[in-house]
């Protein structure tokens, strides 16, 4: 099994998403229940939304969680420092 005692880097398409869809931030915020802040956070990587929160966005775009949300690979410098 991998070693899985490090926090996971969990990157998101949602501004990939928001752009097909033409809409802001505030627009998406607010159809998924959150504030603009929390949007801009996850698009940043900083924040990692909860379960809930993630399946509300999967179902808001109709697409799987997996297509949405990714763990962000450690580059080989990052690895062998491990």
């Amino acid at each position: 099994m991998g070693n899985l005692t490090s926090k996971l880097k969990i990157k998101s398409r949602i501004h990939i998403f928001r752009a097909e869809k033409r809409i802001t931030q505030q627009q998406f915020a607010d159809a998924v229940g959150v504030t603009r802040a929390t949007i801009v956070s996850i698009e940043k990587g900083n924040y990692n939304p909860s379960l809930e929160l993630a399946f509300r966005i999967s179902i808001f775009f109709e697409k799987d969680i997996k297509d949405i949300f990714y763990v962000e690979e450690k580059d080989e410098n990052q690895k062998n420092k491990n």
